[in-house]
């Protein structure tokens, strides 16, 4: 199931995939396919199909760095500073351990992408001491704008 969420940041997958979507939402919401999508995206609180990727993706590695999902995941997420390395200057700011990859494949697997997606996050967001609902509606609020 999490493995779905990696291999769709295609792009070719990514505007088909958003293109139902925006035609569904239309023909439900507005009864026609001739109305502006924006709108009622921004209404229904809906992300973008990549930004729900990264949504999805964050959201695994918070549960990761908290232990509050599967081990195998767990053990792919881990912060700098509990790695056992020398002491580093990112390791007060809560990133993680990036592996090195060799292929494009490889980029995309939770033990990359994950740690990659997480780094790129605004600091206020990956605060350790923030709650799930406050790590949620952070985030949220990050991908719309």
């Amino acid at each position: 199931m999490y493995v779905c969420y990696f291999m769709i940041s295609r792009a070719k997958q990514i505007k088909g995939h958003m293109l139902i979507l925006r035609v569904l939402i239309l023909i439900l919401v507005t009864g026609t396919r001739r109305h502006d999508i924006t709108p009622v995206l921004r209404q229904l609180q809906w992300l973008p199909v990549r930004q729900r990727v990264d949504f999805k993706l964050a959201l695994l590695v918070y549960k990761a760095l908290h232990d509050a999902t599967a081990a195998y995941l767990v053990d792919d997420c881990q912060l700098v500073s509990h790695a056992g390395r020398r002491r580093l200057h990112s390791a007060d700011i809560d990133t993680c351990c990036v592996p090195r990859t060799n292929t494009r494949l490889g980029d995309r697997s939770f033990a990359a992408a994950g740690p990659q997606l997480w780094n790129s996050l605004p600091p206020r967001i990956r605060q350790p001491d923030n709650e799930i609902a406050e790590f949620l509606r952070q985030l949220k609020l990050f991908l719309f704008n």
